[in-house]
C-alpha cells in the first residue's frame, strides 16, 4: 500500500466510517487497531451459544448522513426493536421515561406532591450558574427528584460526588429534558422526539459487530487493509506533521500521508515522540476515562422481564445497569430456554473491581442478581467478563481547561485528525461518533469541518 493512503488508528464505529466513507469514494486505507476484534465498545461478544451487545448500542440517529450509512452496509436487515427500560428503585420498578400515573402510583401522593413541590421550588429559585451536574438536574428537575433518581446511579458510574461532576456531563446527555417535559410526554402532549426518549430503534439481528465486520469485508474488497492487534505505540513527530507510526512490527513512515486517530486522547498525547511540552503532557494527564466491566450471565430461565436494560438505583448492589439480550435481539439467544444478562459494573481500571478474578466476578453478579430478586433460584450454565478501561470520558471540574490545552496543541500538526467519543473525549453516542468519522473522510477530500464542534445528539 502506497505512503499516501490515509491511516486511520481504531476500528470502532467512528474509524469503520472513516474508511468505510472513504472507500466509497474509491480511496484505499489502512485502518490499525489494537484488539482482536473491531467495533470497539460497541462489540458483540460470544458466549456458548449464544451472544450479548457490550454495553447496549441503539442504532438511533437524527442525522440523515449516519443513517444512510448504516443503511447502506445493511441494507433492509436491521430490525426495529422497542426501547424499554426501568429503574430499579427501592425495590420497585419505575418506567424511563417516566410514566405519569404508574409512577405517582408507585411512590404514592405524599412523595408525588414533595417531588412536584420541590421541582417548583427549584423553578423559582434556580442555581444562576449551575457549577456542578448536581446543581444541573436540581435546576432541572428538583432536588427530590435528583436525590431519588440522579445521585446514586451517576456517582456509581462516574465514581466521584455529583458535586464534583461538570454540568458537561448533563448538558451533552440530557439536554432540553426536565421534569416537565418529561410529565408531558408521559401525557402525550409533547411529541418531540428528544434523543432521550426515542421510542424505537434500528438493531441488527446478530449484534452490532453484524455491522462492523460486513464493513470491513467490504473495505478489503475494495483494497483497504485491516490489521487487528496492531497497537500504535509510538508517534513520531517534527512538530508540525506525524513522519511515522510505530506498532510492535514496524515503523510505518507517514509524512506524506493524512492519519486519523480515535484512540483515547490522553494516550495520543503520551504517546508523541518527541514528547509535547510538560503542560501539554500534564493536561493529557489530568484527562481522565471511566472503566466498566460486564459480568454476562447464562440462565436457565425463559425471558425473566421485558426491558433492554435496567438502571438499578439501589445502593446495596454494586451493578449499575443489566442488558437483557434477548430483548435487544432474540437471535442472540435463539435457545427460549435460556437467557442472557449482561451485568455492567463501573470502575476504575487498577482498582479493586477491576482486578478481581473472573471467577469472583461472576460469583459477585449471581449473588447481586439474588439481592435484586432476579435470580429466582436459578444456577448459572456460564459466565463471562469483559473489561473495558476507556468506556467514559469524565467530565469532571477543570476538563475543560486541560482538554483545551490538548487542542491548541494538537492544531499545529497538518496530517492528523482526531474522531470519535475518545478522540475528541465527548461523552456521546454512536449517532456522534460515526458522523466525526464521516466528516474527517469529508475533510480528506477537500472538505473543511471542524471535528471539535460536532454536537452530541
Amino acid at each position: 500500500m502506497p505512503t499516501t493512503a490515509p491511516t486511520i488508528i481504531g476500528a470502532g464505529p467512528a474509524g469503520l466510517a472513516c474508511a468505510y466513507d472513504l472507500a466509497r469514494r474509491g480511496r484505499s486505507c489502512l485502518v490499525l487497531e489494537s484488539r482482536d476484534q473491531v467495533g470497539g465498545i460497541a462489540r458483540t461478544i460470544p458466549l456458548d451459544r449464544f451472544a450479548f451487545d457490550l454495553g447496549g448500542h441503539r442504532f438511533y440517529t437524527s442525522r440523515p448522513e449516519v443513517e444512510a450509512l448504516w443503511r447502506d452496509v445493511m441494507d433492509d436487515e436491521f430490525v426495529v426493536r422497542p426501547r424499554i427500560s426501568r429503574i430499579y428503585y427501592r425495590r420497585q420498578f419505575f418506567d424511563y421515561p417516566l410514566r405519569l400515573m404508574p409512577t405517582l402510583r408507585k411512590l404514592g401522593l405524599g412523595t408525588s406532591l414533595a417531588v412536584m413541590g420541590s421541582y417548583l421550588r427549584a423553578h423559582l429559585h434556580p442555581y444562576p450558574h449551575p457549577a456542578s451536574f448536581e446543581e444541573w438536574v436540581v435546576n432541572a428537575f428538583g432536588r427530590r427528584l435528583f436525590e431519588m433518581f440522579f445521585r446514586s446511579y451517576s456517582e456509581k458510574v462516574w465514581g466521584m460526588p455529583c458535586t464534583e461532576m461538570s454540568p458537561d456531563w448533563a448538558g451533552a446527555r440530557i439536554k432540553g429534558l426536565s421534569l416537565r417535559e418529561v410529565f408531558l410526554a408521559a401525557l402525550g402532549l409533547n411529541r418531540a422526539q428528544k434523543a432521550g426518549l426515542y421510542e424505537d430503534f434500528l438493531y441488527p439481528p446478530q449484534g452490532p459487530n453484524m455491522v462492523w465486520d460486513r464493513m470491513v469485508e467490504r473495505l478489503r474488497e475494495r483494497g483497504s487493509e485491516v490489521r487487528l492487534q496492531t497497537p500504535v505505540q509510538r508517534m513520531e513527530h517534527d512538530a508540525h506533521r506525524l513522519t511515522a507510526l510505530c506498532t510492535p512490527a514496524e515503523r510505518r513512515p507517514v509524512a506524506d500521508s493524512p492519519v486519523v486517530s480515535s484512540m483515547p486522547l490522553r494516550n495520543l498525547i503520551a504517546a508523541l515522540d518527541p514528547a509535547p511540552p510538560a503542560e501539554v503532557l500534564a493536561a493529557a494527564r489530568r484527562l481522565r476515562y471511566r472503566g466498566f466491566l460486564t459480568v454476562a450471565l447464562l440462565l436457565p430461565e425463559s425471558n425473566p422481564f421485558p426491558d433492554n436494560w435496567l438502571y438499578i438505583h439501589a445502593p446495596e448492589v454494586q451493578v449499575g445497569r443489566i442488558q437483557n439480550a434477548a430483548n435487544w435481539s432474540p437471535a442472540l439467544v435463539p435457545d427460549p430456554n435460556f437467557t442472557v444478562l449482561g451485568l455492567e459494573y463501573f470502575c476504575w481500571e487498577g482498582d479493586e473491581l477491576w482486578s478481581a478474578p473472573d471467577d469472583e466476578l461472576i460469583a459477585l453478579g449471581t449473588r447481586e442478581l439474588d439481592t435484586l430478586g432476579l435470580l429466582n433460584g436459578l444456577p448459572v450454565a456460564a459466565g463471562k467478563v469483559v473489561r473495558e478501561a476507556y468506556a467514559y470520558p469524565i467530565y469532571d471540574q477543570g476538563y475543560e481547561a486541560a482538554l483545551t490545552t490538548c487542542r491548541e496543541y494538537l492544531a499545529a500538526f497538518t496530517n492528523l485528525q482526531v474522531i470519535g467519543r475518545n478522540g475528541v473525549h465527548v461523552y456521546s453516542n454512536m449517532s456522534h461518533a460515526t458522523m466525526t468519522g464521516l466528516l474527517a473522510a469529508r475533510n480528506l477530500t477537500g472538505e473543511q469541518h471542524d471535528l471539535w464542534q460536532v454536537t452530541p445528539e
